[in-house]
């Protein structure tokens, strides 16, 4: 018999599984109805601001553009419209991905779209310009272990993943596969056609690429909230094997 924190098999209850932790498959409302709300809002204040802030330590380094930046970039050139049009449409489109996924919003989703922008900006007036390759070097490793380090922050707070995380998530919790291995099958795919689209990509995109997933799925069972499970999920969860 499953114990009462075994994961649901119901469609409507299932959950994210990855190494080692479990993500809560929650609506907006089941998130903020959640126990342990005094750390996980706060970690997830933290983690957004922290993942902002790593974009543009990245940015900075001027050694190569995470994935999805050389995705952007090459949407950009290709279609002939604006940096910040091709991250509007590229968010838009993987939200649309999320439908056959059934993936859920929520509260981080929301503020992922506010906060991170806002910290990128308020970090790049205060980043000195690197001088030197070895400076660079030390701004392109800092950025790619704060940006998987603060993303499995965010993350591990289960308010819900904003639109390129969401992503990983669902296809985590469909393939049943680790998020190292997600997470890296999507880094390279991403930047390959960005790369392909015009995309501007240097040594350090193929460093992110390779090594984000494997970071995340360091980071995030180590700093993901245990949410137990109600009654009711576990009711379903005692039942899934005789249906």
């Amino acid at each position: 018999m499953p114990s009462p924190t075994s994961p649901s098999k119901d469609p409507g209850t299932e959950t994210h599984r990855g190494d080692g932790f479990v993500i809560r498959r929650m609506n907006a409302a089941e998130q903020l109805r959640a126990g342990r709300k005094l750390r996980r809002f706060p970690q997830l204040l933290v983690g957004l601001v922290g993942y902002g802030a790593s974009v543009m330590v990245l940015v900075t380094s001027g050694l190569g553009a995470a994935s999805w930046s050389v995705l952007t970039d090459g949407l950009a050139k290709t279609v002939g419209i604006s940096f910040g049009t091709a991250t509007n449409l590229i968010a838009v489109i993987v939200l649309v991905a999320w439908i056959p996924m059934r993936e859920l919003p929520g509260v981080g989703t929301l503020l992922n779209v506010v906060l991170v922008g806002v910290a990128a900006d308020a970090t790049a007036l205060i980043l000195p310009t690197p001088t030197g390759l070895g400076t660079q070097a030390i701004f392109l490793v800092t950025g790619i272990v704060g940006l998987a380090f603060f993303d499995s922050v965010y993350l591990g707070a289960q308010f819900g993943a904003g639109p390129r995380d969401g992503l990983m998530t669902g296809l985590v919790r469909l393939t049943r596969q680790p998020v190292a291995v997600v997470r890296t099958c999507i880094e390279v795919t991403v930047a390959t056609i960005g790369w392909a689209l015009g995309g501007i990509a240097g040594v350090g995109t193929v460093v992110i690429a390779v090594t984000m997933g494997p970071l995340v799925g360091y980071f995030l069972p180590k700093v993901a909230v245990e949410i137990p499970y109600g009654k009711g999920e576990y009711e379903v969860a005692r039942k899934a094997p005789s249906d």
